[in-house]
């Protein structure tokens, strides 16, 4: 599973972390978080993340 990166903060989302505060598991893919879903840190939405290529 890929990381992403917040375009507007630099947050990164960590599939194996999740995001537990927001309701998101760990092992949660980027691609299964809901759509409403936005950055923990910055209120970005989802179109403002890139995945972060190895």
């Amino acid at each position: 599973m890929s990381k992403y990166l917040c375009t507007v903060c630099g947050y990164t989302y960590d599939p194996e972390v999740g995001d537990p505060d927001s309701g998101i598991e760990p092992g949660t893919d980027f691609s299964a978080i809901p759509d409403d879903w936005v950055c923990p840190t910055c209120g970005a939405t989802k179109d403002d993340f890139e995945e972060i290529k190895d």
